[in-house]
């Protein structure tokens, strides 16, 4: 009988200028079952060559930091056609301005640096499987409220948004409103499988790596409106 392989541990790298901080968040993932630290970075031009060196699947990475900062970090990281690894943004406060530019550049979610040892781990494990959004009452919160600063729809992405279905369309809604799979599922009265499969549609037509950007794309181009937060 063959025994199935093991899921290879998500490779995290942390970015952060604080060499206590490096190392707090080093000793707290190396902790954590499935979780491995491979490498530290000082700020954003070292993270961006570590990244090339070490292919981290996940980049914690703080936004203030000497030289190039997080948001220019995570813009070279994530540009890329091929570009495959996530970025998690460090920051203090919950509704920093940076950190909604740090999603625009492509970051996948976020997290206060005095997070705990099981947010931190769990965190990493979202944005490595890149299913959901990161604390979504608190992501949902940010991207509506800096969205509505930033001005009246893109139309180059209002555009790249006509090759939706109606359904299609109508799931990406729903994420950006901060649903779970099985929630749409439950909404639309499908199968939550049905769901998955018009996600990883949307995520392709629209040329995104997950869930966070979709939510970013759909506040963008008008699909969400930034209300009632």
């Amino acid at each position: 009988m063959t025994t199935p392989a093991a899921t290879p541990a998500v490779r995290v790298l942390i970015a952060d200028d604080q060499k206590m901080v490096r190392q707090g968040f080093t000793v707290l993932l190396d902790a954590e079952p499935g979780i491995e630290v491979v490498g530290q970075a000082v700020d954003g031009h070292d993270a961006v060559a570590k990244t090339a060196e070490l292919a981290p699947d996940v980049v914690l990475m703080d936004i203030r930091m000497p030289g190039l900062g997080g948001i220019d970090a995570t813009r070279r990281l994530t540009e890329p056609a091929d570009a495959t690894v996530k970025i998690l943004v460090l920051t203090t406060f919950d509704l920093d301005e940076y950190v909604y530019e740090a999603l625009r550049a492509g970051a996948s979610g976020f997290l206060l640096k005095d997070a705990s040892a099981e947010e931190l781990a769990q965190a990493v494990r979202v944005v490595a499987a890149g299913d959901a959004l990161l604390a979504p009452s608190i992501t949902k919160r940010l991207i509506a409220e800096f969205s509505r600063m930033s001005g009246a729809p893109r139309a180059p992405l209002k555009d790249r948004a006509a090759g939706l279905t109606e359904r299609e369309t109508e799931v990406l809604s729903l994420i950006a409103q901060g649903l779970s799979n099985a929630e749409i599922a439950e909404r639309l009265v499908v199968a939550e499988q049905t769901v998955k499969t018009h996600v990883g549609r949307i995520l392709v037509k629209l040329g995104l790596r997950d869930r966070t950007q979709a939510a970013v794309f759909a506040f963008e181009t008008g699909l969400v409106r930034p209300t009632g937060y």
